[in-house]
């Protein structure tokens, strides 16, 4: 998780008739917007995917490789799309086994580089790969791809809402949570006391504070339980990845206010 690593979620709907399920669909139905998908996974899916890889022992080289072969091959060949089943499930769970089944093909795994035309998939060349903290660079494969999964989605959010704040005229609101909530979340670091903070915002009390940081975490909280419910079919598993998400949290960042 990168403070600096901030993409626009984009979109909007909170129900969850606008999923990535039912993008999936209408891409069956009309294949010719294989390249609006395509954007989207890769987008949401390449860190997870390259860093699973990477704790696979594959290096960087060759995870970019496979990372953009998996989704060249697999998803925008739409081999991944016909076979999507929305009963299985979290679409992150089936976007793995996809990526195991891949690794298990050792023919497709020696074409990945030849066969990616240029104009065809974004380059891996030119983002900024994710640094993973020791404790996860250790981890299991599967741990890995969700910390990178969890931190993709966070900066996702906290993007959505910093830049949704500012639209509203809510600078200040965002700086005190930014400073109270989000960087110490980030950091694994202690926050920095409400009287500081008020201090160095000009803000008359702590309570105000406290109510400003308040608001925003609403802000924060329904933010990510929409783009949560555009990977995942139902309620119940909507709370099954937060809890999964709270796992990755350092502890002190979920009580913080």
């Amino acid at each position: 998780m990168q403070g600096r690593d901030y993409t626009d979620m984009g979109g909007a709907g909170g129900a969850f008739l606008t999923t990535h399920w039912s993008l999936i669909e209408d891409v069956k139905k009309r294949p010719d917007e294989d390249r609006a998908l395509i954007g989207l996974l890769l987008e949401r899916y390449w860190k997870p995917v390259y860093c699973y890889l990477r704790q696979k022992g594959y290096d960087n080289e060759q995870a970019k490789d496979l990372t953009q072969g998996f989704f060249h091959e697999i998803v925008l060949n739409l081999n991944l799309i016909q076979r999507a089943d929305q009963s299985k499930g979290r679409f992150r769970s089936f976007l793995l086994y996809a990526l195991n089944q891949y690794l298990m093909n050792e023919r497709r795994r020696e074409r990945t580089q030849k066969n990616i035309p240029k104009d065809k998939i974004v380059s891996l060349d030119t983002i900024e790969l994710p640094v993973l903290p020791q404790s996860v660079i250790e981890s299991s494969p599967e741990d890995s791809y969700n910390y990178a999964w969890v931190s993709a989605l966070l900066d996702q959010v906290l993007s959505d809402v910093k830049r949704k704040c500012c639209e509203q005229g809510m600078e200040t609101h965002w700086c005190v949570f930014s400073e109270r909530v989000v960087k110490p979340m980030l950091n694994d670091a202690a926050p920095r006391s409400l009287r500081d903070i008020c201090e160095e915002y000009g803000i008359e009390s702590e309570k105000k504070a406290s109510n400003m940081i308040v608001t925003v975490k609403r802000r924060f909280q329904a933010s990510l339980k929409q783009y949560i419910r555009s990977t995942v079919a139902s309620e119940s598993q909507m709370e099954d990845e937060l809890k999964e998400i709270m796992k990755f949290l350092p502890k002190r960042s979920q009580h913080s206010q």
